[in-house]
């Protein structure tokens, strides 16, 4: 080996251990910064003519399992999935309340139910009179309460869903412009480390809002791809249509087209059923809020309001066959073809309320009576009661056959919502420590900051080692010259 060549392998190796001090101390000052990944110098010898010249940089790796990586993002977004649904379902459950609860829909009941039973065995009583009245309000009050709030529930999903939509469209952009510089950087031959940091940290804010699958491409560049196969980034960035609204009423669907779908590049894709491409996610959840879990519940609440009118309907003997019963749609009759929202819209026949315009002695003497009558006659309110009370069948769909009491068919509604609420929130649970285990994996395969220093002691001596190669080189070149004097 010539002095020269000697000289050439230490500066290397200087040159070598400086760069792999630099990623260390990169990785050590990152350990706990959201999407880097460990950095690893490759070496190589370095050879010039046939003949070793030291060492040389190959380049920087990035220390990343690609599917536990990939398994993470379909974990994250099926834990963004499951939340939605679970806060929706609790939101339900909270409205519709539970029976010790004097504002939920059980409670409210039992009150008219009780002021019924009062006011058939004192008919006479203007005070009884008026809780029956009163009761009846604060029912119908409680029923057009959770309508509204179902309502706003699919109000702030549709909100939402035009905030992941734009969410999706920027982060998609910034995909694309990464891309690009991948391709020029990696083309150039430099480090593209960063980039690749700040790709994984952009597609991981997508999966948790749609569920995606990176595809590799030339020179570092990704195409992406949702599970269901909806191309977001292949080539350019993929265009995500959406169209909120304001308001939203129960009669409003988007089958109907009073919401707006989702479209890809123009395209319009299904957001619900296993041909849903987004489904997943926050974004599928999100839909499937807006227009399948409220909607079900919505037609639930509609499905009691029609129970309630036609139970009392028709047991008013002063009253023309088709006419309003005690509970109206809005002041008229309820028209079967417009159940939807039904429960929003309930009213008192005006006959027998004051606030009105009516008066209280309809409740006993029947809602088409022009005087009072017998002031002791409780026969109507007794029937009032036992149509209450009664078992029928249900007019309405979404409930298993088989009569039942208004209390029962009540029960049956806050019963189902309790048993979604602990369906959802135990899935809600198993996807969050799913999602924690395989974070943990990933945290395994991160940086061990006590490893890294332990390298760079290594590294300590070793760049030691090269510079009293180089040391010992001048003695020997300063020994030449002084022997040439």
């Amino acid at each position: 080996m010539s002095i020269t060549s000697a000289l050439a392998g230490a500066l290397s190796g200087l040159s070598a251990t400086s760069r792999q001090a630099e990623i260390l101390s990169s990785n050590v000052a990152n350990a706990t910064t959201p999407g880097f990944a460990r950095r690893e110098v490759g070496l190589g010898a370095a050879v010039l003519a046939g003949q070793g010249q030291g060492v040389q940089v190959l380049g920087v790796t990035r220390d990343v399992d690609r599917h536990l990586l990939g398994e993470r993002r379909i974990a994250q977004a099926g834990g963004g999935d499951r939340d939605v649904r679970a806060e929706f379902l609790k939101r339900v459950e909270q409205t519709l309340g539970t029976a010790d609860n004097p504002s939920s829909l059980a409670a409210r009941l039992a009150t008219f139910d009780q002021a019924l039973v009062e006011s058939a065995g004192r008919p006479e009583s203007q005070a009884r009179l008026n809780s029956v009245a009163a009761t009846a309000k604060s029912l119908m009050a409680g029923l057009a309460a959770a309508t509204t709030d179902i309502q706003n529930a699919r109000a702030s999903a549709d909100r939402r869903i035009g905030e992941d939509v734009g969410k999706l469209n920027a982060t998609l952009q910034q995909l694309h412009e990464l891309n690009v510089n991948l391709r020029s950087f990696t083309g150039a031959g430099r480090d593209v480390s960063a980039l690749l940091d700040e790709r994984q940290r952009l597609v991981d804010q997508i999966s948790a809002i749609v569920p995606v699958r990176e595809v590799p491409r030339d020179l570092n560049q990704i195409a992406l791809f949702t599970v269901g196969g909806a191309p977001l980034l292949e080539g350019s960035a993929a265009v995500i249509g959406f169209t909120p609204v304001h308001t939203i009423t129960p009669e409003m669907t988007q089958a109907l087209g009073g919401l707006s779908g989702i479209t890809i590049n123009g395209r319009p894709y299904e957001t619900a059923g296993s041909a849903s491409p987004i489904l997943g996610g926050t974004l599928g959840a999100l839909f499937s809020v807006r227009d399948e879990l409220s909607v079900s519940a919505q037609g639930k609440l509609d499905a009691a309001a029609r129970d309630l009118v036609e139970r009392f309907a028709g047991l008013d003997p002063t009253l023309a066959p088709g006419a309003a019963g005690l509970f109206t749609d809005g002041g008229g009759a309820f028209d079967p073809l417009n159940e939807a929202g039904l429960a929003g819209r309930l009213r008192l026949n005006a006959a027998a309320d004051p606030t009105q315009g009516g008066a209280l002695f309809r409740l006993r003497d029947g809602l088409g009576a022009a005087t009072e009558g017998p002031p002791g006659n409780g026969t109507l309110l007794a029937a009032l009661h036992s149509a209450l009370t009664g078992a029928r069948p249900l007019a309405s769909t979404g409930f298993a056959a088989g009569n039942r009491s208004f209390a029962v068919l009540t029960s049956d509604i806050l019963s189902d919502a309790s048993a979604l609420r602990l369906s959802a929130q135990s899935e809600q649970s198993f996807s969050a420590a799913r999602l924690t285990a395989l974070t943990d994996l990933e945290a395994q395969n991160g940086i061990d900051t006590d490893r890294e220093m332990q390298e760079l002691l290594v590294l300590e001596k070793s760049y030691a080692a090269n510079a009293k190669v180089i040391q010992a080189v001048a003695d020997m070149i300063d020994i030449l010259i002084r022997l040439g004097r």
